[in-house]
């Protein structure tokens, strides 16, 4: 619904998806930039925990390689009891709103090593960067809705049925 009118108004796509994330996130949460996070992966031995915080159907046609799936509606910071508090962690859902909520959750359980993916897997997607499913290496995600969908510029876009 914003990208025409912001389009409308002289906004170039990059910047009217960072204008919409401004107004979905709360800051509660710091961000990591995809290119931070790509880096970050591709050179540290103590890798972050990837917490794919979707639903399960959204998880199942592709995720960050080694994420681990953690509902949305159903994740509680215990099911991480066995993980030391300063662990790095970094979720992610779809653009970053869902996410942020769990790692709030996890902030307020205790964990001081907590960062949300910016832009989410849309956002990780659009710079480029791979995503998988249960057989590898897919060009396919889940774009949630397809009013959603219209931020998701490279990828194969899934929906529902």
């Amino acid at each position: 619904m914003w990208l025409p009118l912001l389009q409308a108004c002289g906004q170039a796509p990059d910047k009217a998806y960072a204008l919409m994330l401004k107004g979905l996130y709360n800051n509660t949460v710091p961000v990591v930039a995809p290119t931070d996070l790509y880096s970050i992966l591709a050179s540290e031995e103590k890798k972050p925990l990837l917490l794919d915080t979707r639903q399960l159907a959204e998880y199942k046609v592709s995720h960050l390689a080694g994420a681990r799936f953690a509902n949305y509606d159903t994740f509680e910071a215990t099911q991480l009891k066995n993980l030391p508090k300063d662990h790095p962690i970094v979720v992610y859902c779809s653009v970053g709103y869902r996410s942020e909520q769990v790692g709030e959750k996890l902030r307020k359980a205790g964990f001081t090593n907590v960062q949300n993916l910016y832009g989410g897997i849309f956002g990780w997607v659009n710079q480029g960067y791979p995503v998988y499913d249960s057989e590898g290496k897919t060009t396919k995600v889940h774009a949630y809705s397809r009013a959603w969908g219209v931020w998701l510029k490279k990828g194969e876009k899934v929906y529902d049925k």
